[in-house]
């Protein structure tokens, strides 16, 4: 590989997948200016009303994006409100520190936090500080309406970009992202997916050269300035993704899924009301997860139970008639929250997390039980717990359950107590599945694989460790559809096996008949059913 001249060639790893060819844009980081410091007054008010001229842009951004990427600018807004930090920086001031400086400083130290953080969707949080801290300092230095100025159709490339500038660039026209560092599990990589924009990340360090570029989010590789005879093979290879992705969706209006005689059921994964917006969940079978710690906000602030009642309540009628399972908390691990899971764990993901946490925070999970138990009398719904290992984990959760649905039902107030199931993702529950007396399963594999692999799923140096289809997992997979079978109590898979086609003959033949991914997935993976049952020829 030539460095970074033109002509040359860079491989990453891929965060989105898809093929934009367009002009090559570089976008910098921000350079520090000089600015004249006034009084330590004046600096104080010069901070106050950048930070204010911050919040009001990012409250402008998630009301056009909505969704999914509203809910990532909380982050930032959460930090903006937070008084306590805020105050640590006016004080900053009121000892002679410029109001950039102060907040540079202040900002820097929770970036640095972030980036030594022991887990990968921790340290891509570093970036939406960064991007906070710039904001503001633009801010300060009265750059307020400032645009990237982005061509239409553009690779754009930069060292990491940060959700809200993202959100800042017209996709409409196509184009694609290229980051020299980033993370597939990055907030802009999930909105990159989300709006079906192709990004790689981790393409390493070359000078910003070049005019034009291929980018292949299927093959993670960036081409610089292609001659022709590339741009021919991109465009080959675009279009015959670009017709697959038809062929898949047509499949998506035809009878539903079958294999060997059999129905196959395909649900969707949602983390927000949000996400049932998205054009192909209107083909799902139902709802078969939802992630409810995503309602959990990042400064502390916990639902209460009417805002959760409100959210479960609007999946259930979307759903009609069809099931909704709805995973009660799971945080820990990779998802810490502030005043609910523990701090200072040696390894989160050995530890206090899902049911376990639950359990240990009864007053939080309580009010969880409440909106769930009112929300049971108004559809289809399915509850099931996280990080379950044990049987007596299941009937405490169960106990409480029924407490709250009777303590409600004596108050007068329309509740039930909904089907419950677990998850299945720590091995001992699927070595001793036949024990746990539960109305359904739903094998969480991206946790099963990484326990009984012993590999960090967020450490991108085990990727290569990490294979779903080791066959010590599968061997599990296998275990606890028989046990559905033979008992004929429903077993579904919800983790990113299901949503892979190259995991779908492998699924289907240990027995599952039902599969949860997230909608975007829903076409290729009725597509891939779709091939195995000999119906390949059509649409």
């Amino acid at each position: 590989m030539r460095n970074g001249i033109a002509g040359s060639s860079h491989r990453g790893r891929t965060a989105s997948i898809g093929f934009a060819h367009g002009p090559f844009v570089r976008v910098d980081q921000l350079a520090s200016t000089d600015r004249v410091a006034g009084s330590l007054v004046d600096e104080a008010l010069a901070l106050r009303s950048a930070v204010d001229t911050a919040s009001r842009q990012i409250a402008d951004l998630a009301a056009i994006a909505g969704g999914e990427a509203a809910q990532i600018l909380e982050f930032q807004v959460a930090l903006l409100e937070d008084e306590d930090f805020i105050a640590a920086i006016f004080a900053s001031i009121g000892e002679g520190a410029r109001a950039d400086a102060a907040w540079r400083s202040a900002l820097d130290q929770q970036i640095t936090d972030y980036s030594s953080a022991p887990d990968e969707y921790l340290r891509a949080r570093s970036s939406d500080l960064a991007d906070l801290r710039d904001r503001v300092i633009r801010a300060l230095q009265g750059d307020q309406c400032a645009t990237l100025g982005i061509p239409s159709g553009a690779v754009v490339c930069a060292d990491d970009l940060p959700p809200s500038q993202f959100l800042e660039i017209d996709w409409s026209g196509g184009g694609g992202l290229a980051l020299l560092r980033g993370s597939p599990t990055s907030h802009v990589a999930m909105l990159a997916r989300a709006r079906g924009v192709p990004m790689v990340v981790q393409l390493g360090t070359f000078p910003a050269t070049g005019s034009t570029a291929l980018l292949d989010g299927e093959g993670a590789t960036l081409e610089l300035d292609p001659s022709a005879e590339q741009i021919g093979l991109f465009e080959a290879r675009r279009e015959v993704h670009r017709k697959s992705r038809a062929a898949a969706r047509a499949i998506l209006r035809r009878p539903a899924a079958s294999w060997r005689g059999e129905r196959i059921k395909l649900f969707i994964n949602i983390q927000h009301v949000g996400d049932l917006d998205h054009a192909d969940a209107q083909f799902a079978d139902g709802v078969g997860l939802m992630r409810t710690e995503f309602l959990l906000t990042d400064d502390g602030g916990l639902p209460d139970e009417e805002t959760q009642f409100q959210a479960y309540d609007a999946v259930l009628r979307w759903a009609g008639q069809r099931p909704v399972t709805i995973r009660t908390f799971d945080a820990g691990g990779d998802k810490p929250v502030l005043g609910f899971t523990h701090d200072g764990e040696a390894n989160p993901f050995l530890g206090v997390r899902g049911l376990r946490l639950c359990l240990a925070q009864p007053g939080i999970f309580a009010v969880q039980l409440r909106a769930l138990a009112r929300a049971a009398v108004r559809g289809n719904l399915k509850v099931m717990f996280p990080m379950v290992t044990s049987v007596e984990e299941l009937e405490a959760g169960r106990k409480l359950f029924a407490h709250v649905v009777a303590e409600l039902q004596a108050n007068g107030i329309a509740a039930a107590l909904p089907e419950l199931g677990i998850m299945v993702e720590v091995p001992a529950a699927a070595l001793a599945i036949a024990n746990f007396k539960a109305s359904f399963f739903s094998i969480g594999s991206n946790d099963l694989a990484q326990y009984v692999l012993a590999c960090d799923r967020s450490n991108g140096a085990l990727a290569n460790l990490l294979d779903p289809l080791h066959p010590a997992v599968i061997e599990l997979i296998k275990r606890t559809a028989e046990h559905g079978r033979l008992t004929g109590t429903s077993v579904s898979l919800c983790g990113d096996m299901a949503g892979d086609p190259r995991c779908t003959s492998t699924l289907l033949e240990c027995g599952l008949r039902e599969l949860s991914v997230n909608a975007s997935t829903l076409a290729p993976i009725k597509q891939a059913v779709d091939r195995l049952s000999g119906g390949g020829t059509h649409g």
